[in-house]
Formats: structure tokens, sequence, C-alpha cells
């Protein structure tokens, strides 16, 4: 993006500090990061730390007039720490997109597109292959908030720690709408009442289907505009969003941080579901 100007990074690290500068050869350095939000008070802030703190940090960039926040993923440790980075930036009206992942290509905007105009019908219930709270594909297409989940068959959690929800789990949501979670299923598929909207996933093509012959076939349609391509973009798409949001064109990032904190609860639900032998756990958490 030619017309964003790079005028500071912050590193502890003095080495990478080096690297930087000898790679951009522009922009002040830190070591400090409280240091740099304060003294340079950029527009917009990359939170490119590791997951410890990422949550201050975003909260201070806000507290330091950032008008707009992107970091990577994963965006939080705690559902605690995913609400607060969410408030703050609501609050002050600035748009958080958390991860460079699938989600950020516009195609995703030209496939929720097609859902809104009535290209399949009514939507009827929706698929993927994991609730993936970190790299998750469905949340773009919500309209309802997750009501309750039911989870099992989750793998158990490693020598580190927990792990992602890894089985087979069933959401409903407040209006309604169904989302299945299924191992070795697609990244997304949107199924309605006049045809589907597929991803596969791993950057394959959007595919279209649509019912003829009053609903007795089923035939692909071209995908109509940009399509997903190879995997390398996804950082920039990001940026593409926030800055989207700051000229008005866009409500929120498509992987903003209030669908990521969305999907992190539900994974933490189904995780808990399948833990009490597929028990049904009722939604937002307490």
């Amino acid at each position: 993006r030619p017309e964003i100007e790079l005028v500071a990074a912050a590193d502890r690290d003095r080495k990478r500090l080096q690297a930087f500068e000898e790679r951009y050869g522009e922009g002040a350095t830190y070591t400090d990061a409280e240091q740099m939000l304060r003294q340079e008070r950029p527009d917009i802030v990359a939170i490119a730390t590791n997951t410890k703190h990422r949550a201050d940090l975003t909260c201070l960039a806000v507290e330091c007039g950032a008008k707009g926040i992107f970091t990577e993923k994963p965006m939080v440790h705690t559902l605690e720490e995913a609400d607060r980075m969410v408030k703050t930036c609501a609050d002050a009206g600035v748009p958080l997109s958390c991860g460079a992942i699938t989600t950020t290509h516009p195609s995703f905007a030209r496939a929720r597109a097609l859902l809104d105009s009535g290209a399949i019908g009514e939507l009827v219930s929706m698929e993927a292959a994991g609730p993936f709270a970190q790299h998750q594909n469905w949340a773009y297409f919500l309209d309802g908030q997750p009501a309750w989940v039911i989870g099992s068959g989750d793998e158990p959690a490693r020598e580190s720690g927990s792990a992602e929800f890894r089985g087979d789990g069933l959401m409903v949501t407040d209006d309604g709408l169904s989302v299945h979670f299924r191992k070795g299923g697609p990244a997304v598929r949107l199924t309605g009442t006049a045809g589907e909207i597929l991803h596969a996933g791993n950057y394959t093509p959007w595919t279209l289907q649509k019912d003829v012959d009053s609903g007795h076939h089923r035939i692909e349609w071209p995908w109509p505009g940009v399509q997903l391509s190879q995997a390398g973009g996804a950082a920039i798409d990001g940026l593409n969003d926030v800055m989207e949001c700051l000229a008005g064109n866009l409500d929120e990032p498509k992987n903003s941080g209030r669908r990521v904190a969305m999907a992190l609860e539900v994974e933490v639900a189904l995780k808990q579901s399948a833990a009490r032998g597929g028990q049904r756990v009722a939604l937002p958490l307490v």
C-alpha cells in the first residue's frame, strides 16, 4: 500500500531491529513498544509479537491513538483477553483484524455477497472441518450469535497443554442456524434451499452450485468475481480490510477480533462438551 508510511518498529531483540533497519531502511526503532506507541502515536499498528501480552499491547495502542490494528494469530490465550481486546477497540471505534488467514481474502466477501443476494436461496446450514478459532472460515458467514454446542471425539490434551478441538460438533445460533463441525469436512460449506457455496480448503477455488429444473438437478455455475489462488497475501488482505474500515467502506474486518473471539468461545465450549461426554453447553460461557 504505497499510501502507508512506515514510521517505526519495536522489538526487544536488537539483532532483529538491525535486520529490520537493513531490510526497510526507514522508520525509527525502539526496544520498548510502549515508548514507541506513546512517542510515535502511529495511525495503524501491527502487533506481531508472541501471544503473551498481545491483549495488553492492543489496548495500549488504542490508548495511544491508534486508528486501526491488526495482529498475528493466535489472537490471545484466554477468553478474558479476547473480550478485553474486542471491547477496547469497539468502544474507541478502532477496527481490529486478528490474523493473516484465508478469510481475509477478497473472495470471502464475494461469497458473502452471493449468500446475501439469495444466490443459493435461504441458508439452512453450514459445515466446517472444525471451529479452528485462530484460523476459522465459518464465523464470517454468521448473522446470529452462538446459543449452544455439543461436541464429541476430542483428542487428548498434549503434554504441553490443551490443543484445538479435533472432534465432531454441532453449534446452533440464536436465530436457529445449525453449524456442523466434521472431521475431514471442508473449510466451509454453505447449504441453502437452492444451492451450495463451497470452499474445500488450502486455497482451493470456491465452487457455486445452483438448483435447476424446479430443484430436481444441481449444477455448477461459474464463480463470479475474484477467486482464491495460492497462499501468500493474507497479511496484505488483512491490512486492506483495516484500511477499508477507516475509509468507511467496511463495518468490520472479515477476520475481525469480534469474530475470532466468538469462534474461540465456541471452541472452548466444544472442548468442555466433549470432556463431559457430549453434554450440551450453553453460550455465552460464564
